[in-house]
């Protein structure tokens, strides 16, 4: 979508700089803002969608590197399907105050080319079965550029919206983005089956399937994490070209850092690492999950099918919670994530079972719908609650007060986004570090499952106390 000179007020732009920003102005926002906010979450989707692709592209490379000659144990696999989330989750911290410091324009621009580093690392790496353990790890640790890209964009596309559609445009852009997760996963299969990217990228392998599909077949591993070089080249200057920044968004890391002494900052995060540390996780395992539980069925045709449900509920869940309230939609998503686990933990093989391979998938599915819902629930939370939060502390101060409200409200909510965004993604960690080291200490992934069944229920509680309940600290 592009906009002529006349469809914004030279006043309210200059440049790439929009000097005037005032989303909560119905009359602004009808003649100029709603077309410039969206050009921004258009813009700002595919950026974050290739930062998925490429952050979550260890949970397929590594599912293909016993065929391809690297002997790697189970726990040495589980580990560089996690290591993008440990370094993403990190990255998100920084990430998180780096909009207000920059501006989104250039960030977003920046971080997106930074994606290079980690694809052209791992096609190259890929094809070498010599290639070092530990430069396999510090690729796996570099892909976390895409985990770190999240906080920021969330944080960005908030200044652009008014209160009553942030649910709704951040469930959008993450919901949308996290569609990069099921699509690596889908096209890395296929392909890797063809040599559509010219000589340049390098010649084939022979591959040593396993299991009822075994036998020898000829690969290219490397198209994996080449496919994505020319999309992340053209997202780039995209979003040089065509995204804005906000002049009244600008603030300091000092400015920002009020946060970490709000309470409700702290709560959020919690329960973030429920939803989108459940998300996250259980995307980056459930690959190599199937390969040691079931070894009779190839992981990546199933694989993507979970990413793919959570990704397409994240918008759903964020459209609810602006009708319903995200409190009330977080509460029962971890009640029903709570049997979806249990779900699991019953289709599980053992003893004498093969275990149920479909009820283990459904269940899976399950909990995939449940963490895209609660991603969008406990998202459209926080603005409302430091929104209400600023409200309240200048309450006397009539309209000039209600104008440092809006201001700090948003400010704070920017923050709190990015930041719990990164403590959500350290799930991404160690849920499949926890499935690892349960398969290594006990032989079944049952003893992480008993955990997060632990960590729903607390999540359920601390919902209610502070949010759901009728008499809330912040009803939301």
């Amino acid at each position: 979508m592009s906009l002529s000179p006349s469809d914004a007020s030279p006043k309210a732009r200059r440049g790439r700089l929009l000097t005037v920003w005032t989303p909560e102005d119905q009359a602004f926002w009808a003649r100029e803002g709603n077309a410039i906010a969206n050009v921004n979450l258009w813009i700002s989707i595919p950026a974050l969608f290739l930062a998925f692709a490429v952050w979550q592209m260890w949970s397929v490379v590594a599912v293909n590197l016993p065929n391809l000659g690297f002997r790697y144990t189970e726990n040495e696999l589980f580990w560089l399907a996690a290591l993008p989330a440990l370094s993403g989750a990190t990255l998100r911290i920084f990430y998180s105050f780096m909009v207000p410091v920059f501006g989104g324009r250039r960030w977003t621009a920046l971080t997106t080319a930074s994606l290079l580093l980690p694809t052209i690392g791992v096609g190259l790496a890929v094809q070498d079965p010599n290639t070092p353990y530990s430069t396999m790890l510090i690729l796996a640790l570099l892909c976390g550029l895409g985990g770190g890209n999240f906080s920021s964009s969330m944080s960005n596309i908030s200044f652009f919206f008014p209160k009553e559609r942030k649910g709704s445009a951040l469930g959008l852009n993450a919901g949308l983005g996290n569609l990069g997760v099921s699509s690596v996963q889908f096209l890395a299969p296929l392909v890797i089956t063809l040599g559509i990217l010219g000589p340049w990228a390098g010649g084939p392998q022979t591959a040593q399937l396993s299991g009822a599909h075994g036998g020898p077949a000829e690969i290219w591993a490397q198209n994996a994490a080449f496919i994505w070089v020319p999309f992340i080249i053209i997202v780039s200057m995209l979003a040089w070209v065509g995204m804005h920044d906000i002049a009244d968004a600008k603030a300091s890391f000092r400015e920002q850092s009020v946060i970490f002494k709000r309470k409700h900052n702290w709560i959020m995060c919690f329960l973030y690492l429920g939803t989108f540390g459940s998300f996250i996780g259980f995307s980056a395992g459930f690959p190599l999950l199937i390969k040691y539980l079931y070894p009779d069925i190839r992981p990546l045709q199933y694989a993507w099918l979970g990413p793919l449900v959570g990704a397409m509920a994240r918008p759903f869940g964020g459209w609810l919670s602006d009708r319903l309230g995200g409190a009330r939609i977080t509460f029962w998503t971890f009640f029903w994530m709570i049997l979806g686990v249990l779900g699991v933990m019953a289709s599980l093989p053992g003893g004498q079972s093969p275990g149920n391979f479909y009820g283990f998938l459904l269940s899976f599915l399950f909990l995939f719908f449940l963490t895209g819902i609660g991603n969008g629930s406990t998202f459209a939370m926080i603005p409302v609650i430091f929104n209400t939060l600023a409200q309240r502390r200048h309450a006397a101060g009539g309209p000039d007060g209600q104008a440092r409200a809006d201001a700090e409200g948003a400010k704070e909510s920017a923050a709190v986004l990015g930041f719990s965004s990164a403590i959500g993604a350290y799930g991404g960690f160690f849920i499949p570090k926890s499935f690892g080291t349960s398969f290594e200490l006990t032989g079944t992934p049952y003893a992480a499952l008993v955990f997060f069944v632990v960590f729903y229920a607390v999540s359920i509680a601390v919902t209610w106390w502070y949010y759901s309940r009728r008499r809330a600290e912040i009803p939301c």
